[in-house]
């Protein structure tokens, strides 16, 4: 699956915020809400694009 750019620097930007302890409600929600416009747009389930984009962010994994 592949996930638009600015979703995964939007949650390279919260990741970021977590480690440091400093995420807000409004970042969180930002993330949310793009991952549920991703979603919709590919067909795919929220679950399934949270989960690509977290291995990418978090793990440095890009699937082939």
């Amino acid at each position: 699956m592949e996930l638009p750019d600015d979703l995964i620097e939007l949650e390279r930007s919260a990741w970021a915020e977590i480690q440091a302890g400093t995420l807000t409600v409004e970042t969180a929600e930002k993330v949310q809400a793009a991952i549920t416009a991703v979603a919709a747009e590919s067909g795919e389930s929220r679950l399934a694009v949270e989960t690509e984009l977290k291995r990418i962010v978090r793990h440095g994994e890009e699937t082939v």
